[in-house]
């Protein structure tokens, strides 16, 4: 049994979702301090033996991003140097990821510099949920098993029996991904097309495709401030579409995005646990948890297997 051999253990940015990581795998949650210095340096001490043991990291780069990113770098120095056998990032949520490209002259790619920085401090492997750029695994001289929360969300959402539904997706890079969930529910999509004059802001130019007197589902990988969903609410209520459910693996929500996201024409706002969810959101937000299949893919790298068996589509 892999268990005699396995560790898990939370960083503090989602130890609600690494103790669902754990008890599907009818596990213990690895004990570990962390704390901090008063000038803020982080300190992490590992309570139990790692040697030789394959270890997992739970962390996903939830605000503050900074903060976490830096104690799971310290995290896996310190399991490198307690000589675990292997070093693996369950990291639901890549932080910096919008950043995967040079958009102007002097800018930074710093996707790709996170990449570098986790796998030269220790990381072997990187398990994560629906990167914003699918070809970030790119960035990694590592295994990266890229797994997505399409299927969760589908599932929900064919449950829901949604009356005349199109699926939507808020600009082309998301096409692929609306193409799939509308395939699955059988339903027509949409695309809008959007122009951003400055991060975090959006406008509207177009829609391709008849939302009209339809149940738009907007599917995202992540919503951030929630102004771009609210554009995109308002020009499907602009053009003749019902009140509008909005779907999203990662729910970073900052600012005051979760007041933003209580909007009269959104019906439901359906996001996952790959980022740990303030307690007083209103009913409006649905939440749905990744940890069995981040449990049942740790499950398959110890023990041996395809991660393609986790999606209906293997070619996923």
């Amino acid at each position: 049994m892999f268990s005699d051999k396995l560790r898990i253990f939370s960083g503090s940015s989602n130890p609600k979702l690494a103790e669902r990581i754990s008890a599907e795998l009818g596990l213990p949650l690895g004990k570990i301090k962390l704390s901090r210095f008063k000038s803020g340096e982080i300190y992490v001490h590992y309570e139990e033996s790692v040697r030789n043991c394959d270890v997992f990291l739970v962390q996903s780069f939830s605000h503050p991003i900074n903060d976490h990113f830096v104690e799971l770098l310290v995290m896996i120095d310190a399991a490198k140097r307690a000589s675990a056998r292997t070093i693996n990032i369950i990291m639901p949520y890549y932080g910096y990821a919008r950043q995967e490209r040079k958009a102007a002259p002097r800018e930074p790619i710093s996707a790709k510099m996170l990449a570098d920085v986790l796998t030269t401090v220790g990381a072997n492997r990187v398990i994560t949920i629906d990167l914003h750029a699918p070809a970030i695994q790119g960035f990694f001289n590592i295994p990266v098993d890229h797994l997505t929360a399409l299927d969760l969300i589908s599932d929900y959402l064919k449950r829901k029996d949604i009356r005349n539904p199109v699926v939507v997706s808020p600009d082309a890079g998301r096409a692929s991904t609306a193409e799939k969930l509308a395939n699955y529910l059988d339903s027509p999509f949409a695309i809008m097309i959007k122009k951003r004059p400055t991060h975090n802001e959006s406008i509207i130019t177009h829609v391709i495709g008849d939302v009209d007197g339809c149940t738009p589902i907007i599917i995202e990988d992540m919503i951030d401030t929630g102004t771009t969903i609210v554009n995109v609410v308002e020009g499907l209520k602009e053009r003749g579409a019902e009140d509008v459910y909005v779907c999203a693996t990662h729910p970073l929500f900052s600012g005051p995005a979760l007041q933003r996201l209580d909007h009269p024409n959104i019906k439901e706002v359906v996001v996952t646990d790959s980022i740990s969810l303030p307690d007083n959101h209103s009913e409006r937000f649905t939440v749905l948890s990744v940890a069995p299949m981040l449990a049942e893919a740790t499950r398959i790298i110890i023990e041996g297997g395809s991660i393609s068996t986790l999606f209906k589509n293997a070619g996923i």
